[in-house]
């Protein structure tokens, strides 16, 4: 069971690793391929890598749910979200830096969360409202191209737009999650790639060579289609909670990597801008492992005073924080924080409330957690 866990876990660093490579190398590729092209080719990259991927072992993904009709408007909704998305980062990526560029794509979780919020009725915990005020303000950080001047870097808000679609896209996603992947991220890498590759032929972009065409091919597979499946495999044996937590470091091996690849000049602005990223994407990390729930419990006891033995039969609910878990867990109460919670008419009279706390000063009690 240990060891399924540990691997869980490490593919989940692996899938934000292998998204994490998307955008310097995609910024390297800008040299030889027009941004719509890349865009067009990185998803048809993962669509048919995933594609290949179902067809090495169909039988073992039979029992999965297709999708219908009814997802019909969300699929449609993805499928143009992630056709606008990908363009608009490509564009960014002529101008931006691709350590900023990297940062920048933690501005999806502030989009995935207002959008959930606002259209979804999804709850903001107070701490992921501190985070997202955060990952906001090291955006725009990052977003001037002169402090001084408080003047904007057009490819920093061209990434920041195509953070806000995947954000749309992702609420999109969110709502056919229960079918299958595989079927999910091959229509999106087909279709979108199809969408995009349309658009590059109309505002006439030069056809890339075949060498270029290769190497973009094997990055949507790398960066999109085996980023995807490992998140799929991870989630499995984690859950989805911690599974997006160990997600979330994804920018910052992107920024490691674009340091290396392309020796940007990390400026003060820079490094402040990381800091309080970095200070964001703890909170989320913390909101996510841990959680505040309700739920009712009952205690049982027995004791004797004045001669007599008699039980106690105490239900009751309550929040509490803990980090998530499929497993029980256990916490403790006093007496008299559980007599409190008994209805008036069940509760015995004050001294035999004094006795019972003397006499049992703490009970243990264990649930499950849901």
């Amino acid at each position: 069971m240990q060891n399924k866990k540990t691997t869980a876990i490490l593919l989940s660093v692996l899938a934000a690793a292998f998204y994490a490579v998307n955008v310097p190398f995609s910024k390297l590729l800008l040299n030889q391929i027009g941004p719509t092209f890349l865009a067009s080719l990185l998803y048809f990259g993962a669509g048919i890598g995933i594609g290949i991927l179902y067809l090495s072992n169909p039988k073992k993904h039979a029992g999965e749910k297709k999708l219908t009709r009814k997802d019909l408007p969300y699929t449609i909704g993805m499928i143009l979200l992630d056709i606008a998305a990908p363009i608009l980062l490509m564009l960014g990526l002529k101008s931006a830096t691709s350590a900023n560029a990297s940062l920048l794509g933690n501005f999806e979780i502030v989009a995935t969360s207002l959008i959930a919020l606002f259209l979804f009725r999804e709850k903001i915990s107070r701490r992921l409202w501190i985070a997202i005020a955060l990952i906001t303000l090291s955006s725009g950080i990052l977003s001037f191209e002169d402090m001084s001047s408080l003047h904007f870097s057009g490819g920093s808000l061209l990434v920041l737009a195509a953070a806000a679609c995947w954000g749309l896209e992702n609420n999109c996603t969110r709502n056919i999650s229960d079918k299958s992947t595989f079927e999910i991220v091959f229509l999106k890498g087909i279709f979108s790639g199809l969408g995009s590759c349309i658009i590059a032929l109309c505002i006439g972009e030069p056809l890339p060579k075949l060498g270029a065409v290769a190497a973009a091919l094997l990055l949507g597979f790398v960066a999109y289609g085996l980023s995807i499946f490992c998140y799929v495999r991870a989630q499995n044996a984690l859950g989805a909670a911690k599974t997006s937590a160990y997600y979330a470091v994804a920018p910052f091996i992107g920024t490691a990597l674009s340091c290396i690849i392309w020796r940007d000049a990390l400026s003060v602005q820079y490094f402040l801008a990381l800091a309080v990223m970095l200070a964001g994407s703890v909170l989320v990390v913390l909101d996510t492992l841990q959680a505040e729930h309700t739920h009712p419990h009952t205690h049982t006891f027995t004791h004797t005073h004045d001669g007599v033995t008699h039980t106690h039969t105490i239900t009751h609910s309550h929040a509490h924080v803990h980090g998530r878990s499929e497993t029980e867990h256990s916490h403790h109460h006093r007496m008299h924080t559980l007599l409190k919670h008994q209805p008036v008419e069940a509760q015995c009279d004050s001294q035999k409330h004094r006795n019972a706390q003397r006499r049992f000063p703490q009970l243990r009690t264990k649930m499950l957690r849901q």
